[in-house]
């Protein structure tokens, strides 16, 4: 094997983001005085579990073990019960996480030299762990790399801007901006309201920029302080991880300026919720042509029968894209949110959008998933819908051309029906893994249970005194 040059060694030292090995992230970290690291695993919630450690430990042994349970906790921090998800032998048993050194960055706001790495999840044995998102995403790209495809995906983010509340029975309220006054009524791509937080956004591209974090566009969305990141197109597993970084770049920076960035689906009544729009294309791995157009620049079978995957499959996957209760007020009637799988040419009512573009970037949106859902299991999700439609040769319904929103509601409506439908579709449980598909219905059932403990201020309003 052919040594690397220095050239080739210096820009690897010098690149903002991601290495080959243990010794090029020893010499990364040298040239930065790193002296801790951040060992994470995303979990099934998006959110990082790990530890942290000092350098010099990470040097000497990289590989960190974690039990079992952090991919089986649920967002309020409790465990669903263990019986038929897992042999209680292995119950709490440590597994062995493993650094991806093409995710070695800084982490920019941390008061010391600290970078952060993402790791992957595999058991003593060296099985991968089903339940781990990065892995059902990794399972689902395998699934196009035999037929020698290659997926390519462009995520967009919404968040809100809010003021702190540290107390959850009080709503959400817009910010202060640099004017001294809150936003009131709707900004959309106002340039302007977007200025009101110059310095917020900043320093959300300062440590963007640190992290090698590619920011495409930023727009103000229709929601009082609600903002969109565009992510430039790639990789899907890089963009999930990027996806990962950015929202806790976000909430960082956001408070660092004493505002809450939330990711919630629906944090603000009468305001639209936020997505995470999915653009989807494929291309041919060797030769790089997108297949969803022909050598005359129109639109291939596998074009439309990912369309056809997407609407046959995309309600059996809500409970991923929409993964909590709060998830489904954001799909309401008469709202910017899709309420069916419609498809349709520049068509924004439709939860499935074919933007205008030229045939080698022809390319399917997902309007679908709010931004609350763990990335990766969302784009595999989404994925694994249109990979089964290319496979099955089916035919999508005529494009839309009229209003979606006056179609009827073919989405579940709720979280315990969109599980239910998650676990019955035996095709899925293949694609996703039986496994994982087990053990995500176990989780958000018991965050339902949790969610159906708390008596909201709707019921003291309406029930209290009239029933």
């Amino acid at each position: 094997m052919a040594k690397r040059s220095k050239a080739s060694a210096k820009l690897t030292v010098e690149a903002p983001r991601g290495v080959k090995s243990l010794v090029e992230a020893k010499a990364w970290m040298a040239a930065r005085g790193i002296t801790e690291i951040e060992c994470t695993v995303p979990d099934l919630a998006g959110v990082a579990r790990g530890k942290i450690m000092p350098a010099s430990k990470f040097y000497s042994s990289p590989v960190m073990n974690l039990p079992l349970s952090v991919f089986f906790q649920t967002i309020s921090g409790e465990y669903p019960d263990y019986e038929g998800l897992v042999d209680s032998v292995v119950a709490d048993s440590d597994l062995v996480m493993e650094p991806d050194f093409a995710t070695l960055c800084t982490v920019p706001w941390a008061q010391d030299p600290t970078a952060q790495i993402v790791h992957d999840a595999y058991h003593r044995d060296g099985r991968p762990v089903e339940e781990s998102p990065r892995q059902v995403l990794k399972n689902v790209l395998g699934l196009y790399a035999k037929h020698g495809w290659t997926p390519v995906v462009a995520p967009e983010i919404e968040f809100y801007l809010v003021e702190p509340n540290t107390d959850p029975d009080y709503p959400l309220k817009p910010p202060v901006g640099r004017s001294g006054r809150p936003e009131i009524g709707r900004q959309s791509y106002s340039i302007q309201a977007v200025n009101e937080f110059d310095a917020l956004f900043e320093d959300i591209y300062d440590y963007s920029e640190a992290q090698g974090l590619e920011i495409d566009t930023l727009i103000h969305e229709d929601g009082a302080a609600q903002m969109e990141i565009n992510l430039r197109h790639g990789d899907p597993l890089m963009l999930a991880d990027q996806v990962f970084l950015f929202k806790r770049t976000i909430r960082e920076a956001a408070l660092g300026h004493k505002i809450y960035a939330t990711f919630m689906a629906k944090p603000i009544a009468n305001e639209p919720g936020s997505a995470m729009h999915i653009h989807q294309s494929v291309v041919d791995t060797k030769t790089g042509k997108n297949i969803f157009s022909d050598a005359d620049g129109d639109p291939t079978p596998e074009f439309f029968s990912f369309i056809a995957g997407q609407q046959k499959y995309l309600p059996a996957v809500l409970s991923i894209l929409a993964p909590y209760v709060n998830s489904y007020r954001r799909l309401t009637p008469d709202s910017m949110a899709p309420i069916n799988v419609q498809w349709g040419y520049d068509n924004r009512t439709a939860g499935l959008r074919v933007p205008p573009s030229p045939p080698e970037a022809r390319r399917v949106e997902n309007r679908v998933p709010s931004s609350d859902a763990n990335p990766y299991l969302a784009i595999a999700a989404s994925l694994a819908c249109g990979y089964l439609g290319i496979e099955q040769g089916l035919r999508p319904t005529d494009p839309l051309e009229g209003d979606a929103k006056d179609k009827p509601f073919d989405l579940p409506r709720g979280l315990l029906e969109a599980v239910d439908e998650l676990v019955g579709c035996d095709e899925l449980g293949e694609v996703l893994g039986r496994r994982f598909i087990r053990t995500y219905a176990a989780v958000k059932r018991a965050e339902f249970e949790t969610f159906m403990r708390v008596i909201s201020p709707w019921e003291r309003e309406y029930l209290l005194l009239n029933v």
